[in-house]
């Protein structure tokens, strides 16, 4: 659908809208659900249709969805089900609802959602204040979203099965908000919510440097730039030395990898999420030697665990972890494990990812760590980092020459071809860090959150005494699909994080504070959730 489409929902009154009714009819209830017999005009005419209400929506003159409403008895209902009546709250004025159809192509928009929502405003001026429906099986769970709730046994035919279902007004009027929300036209790229781990929202001092003439990495004034960005960098983690290579974090855990391979010793591997099984596997690849202490993932690991697995192995020289677990929101004890290895002389490597730019992370006396420009920086993604507080050398014999961070170090961070473009970003985003107030405001945000979703019925898979203060992991119930969650908030504005494999494998959704957003409306999310997930926090 184009931004220049125009898009009406109103009663059927013309000709040609009855016209266009009658073949999306046929299509649906003929060549879609085999409910009625074929037949060479094309059209199927409803029975009742004298005697019905269509509400319909037309983008651009053409019929793309419909639904009807009839208050007349007897319901087609009550010739399938006997003692209707004795399914129905007492002492309601119902209204039958029928023939809802949505063309293919707009079934995945606000149309449906906007025939709803101008149905039930309709029923509420006529009077009525109990609607019942025979829903197809297919949408059960999105009728249930609305507030239907289903009665009595399926009717209709092994091929097109239906669950009777009735929602009182009481019931639409609470629902009503989530509706107006999700019937709105699909939001405008500027008016989206990011709140995805990456990429981030990034503000528009950020893009306009990233949008500048691009220059040469041999330049003057690009080593300038460059330069003054390691330095902010090393400014906000307390870190010696960083490098930057063009890549992603995954490049910088290899670079670490590299280095660590280097130190020709067994080392130990934690894991308690995604992020922590993507380390023994980079581990791995570089064949390193190691042991692994694995948790379930969002389990916080006990200090006596770690202790007691270094025990075990006294020629542990190097130990990797995750400082923010970006799977499910645990914030690893970064403080804990400094101690412990500065007392056993113990290489400490940690992937910081998700955790700079988003807390206050002290690198002092880590070995190796790795960030990205994106994520909690807020600039565009495509660089790692990689920080380090000790002198590193060239390692010619062992390393590709791509993943040598001591070539690195000894080119001034610049052997290779760089984007001026993604280092401009990248300082313009280091810029605005007022590091105290911002982790600050951040935290306090996403503890508001984490509590009001709690309450709400929500559960979250960090422990609050361990969350990270820029993601929270949202267990749905297993009736209520991540996926489904993710793409009506997305039409409604917000885009959450929900399409990894391993948050659809959990059903799993994730609210991110990374990048740019409004607290307003973040926090004009948790209606919208509360609306989407109801039925189930009701039962929870």
């Amino acid at each position: 659908m184009k931004k220049s489409d125009r898009i009406v929902f109103k009663i059927a009154t013309e000709e040609s809208e009855f016209d266009q009714i009658f073949r999306l009819n046929y299509r649906t209830f003929v060549e879609e659900i085999p409910q009625h017999k074929p037949n060479p005009d094309g059209k199927l005419v409803d029975r009742f249709h004298p005697e019905n209400t269509y509400i319909i929506c037309l983008v651009n003159g053409t019929l793309v969805g419909m639904v009807c409403c009839r208050a007349k008895r007897p319901f087609s209902l009550d010739s399938k089900l006997p003692n209707l009546d004795s399914y129905l709250p007492p002492g309601r004025n119902p209204v039958e609802i029928r023939l809802l159809s949505v063309e293919k192509d707009h079934r995945r928009g606000h149309i449906f959602y906007g025939l709803m929502v101008k149905l039930m405003e309709y029923c509420k001026k006529q009077g009525y204040d109990l609607a019942i429906i025979s829903g197809t099986t297919r949408q059960i769970k999105l009728y249930q979203h609305l507030g239907f709730t289903p009665f009595g046994p399926l009717v209709g035919t092994h091929d097109a099965l239906y669950q009777p279902m009735y929602l009182t007004r009481e019931v639409f009027e609470r629902k009503m908000p989530l509706l107006l929300t999700l019937a709105k036209s699909p939001a405008k790229p500027g008016s989206i919510v990011n709140l995805l781990p990456g990429p981030v929202g990034i503000r528009r001092k950020v893009r306009k440097a990233f949008a500048g003439e691009p220059i040469s990495h041999r330049s003057e004034s690009f080593m300038e730039t460059m330069q003054e960005t390691r330095r902010m960098l090393c400014r906000l983690t307390h870190s010696a030395h960083v490098q930057i290579l063009t890549g992603s974090g995954t490049l910088a855990n290899d670079a670490i990898a590299g280095q660590i391979s280097l130190l020709d010793a067994p080392g130990l591997i934690l894991s308690n999420g995604e992020f922590g099984e993507r380390l023994i596997d980079q581990a791995r690849r570089f064949r390193l030697t190691f042991d692994t202490l694995q948790r379930n993932w969002g389990d916080v690991f006990q200090p006596a665990d770690i202790i007691a697995a270094v025990e075990r192995n006294p020629r542990i020289r190097w130990l990797w972890a995750v400082h923010c677990e970006t799977s499910t929101g645990v914030l690893n004890d970064l403080h804990f494990l400094k101690n412990l290895c500065a007392e056993r002389g113990i290489h400490l490597c940690m992937d910081c990812i998700s955790s700079i730019g988003t807390t206050p992370v002290d690198l002092r006396g880590v070995y190796l760590a790795s960030g990205v420009s994106g994520k909690g920086i807020a600039a565009f993604p495509g660089l790692a980092l990689v920080f380090h507080n000790h002198t590193l050398a060239p390692a010619p014999d062992r390393l590709p020459s791509y993943l040598d961070l001591g070539l690195y170090q000894a080119k001034k961070g610049v052997p290779y071809t760089i984007s001026s473009n993604l280092i401009h970003a990248l300082h313009a985003a280091l810029t605005h860090f007022d590091a105290e107030e911002f982790f600050k405001a951040k935290a306090d945000l996403c503890a508001q959150l984490r509590s009001r979703l709690r309450e709400m019925g929500f559960s979250l898979v960090a422990p609050e005494e361990h969350s990270a203060p820029a993601v929270i992991t949202i267990a749905l119930p297993p009736e209520i699909k991540s996926m489904s969650v993710g793409r009506r908030a997305k039409i409604a504005g917000y885009l959450l994080s929900y399409r990894s494999e391993y948050l659809l494998q959990r059903n799993w959704i994730q609210i991110c504070l990374m990048g740019e957003y409004s607290k307003r409306k973040v926090l004009s999310l948790l209606k919208l959730l509360r609306g989407l997930c109801e039925p189930a926090l009701d039962t929870a």
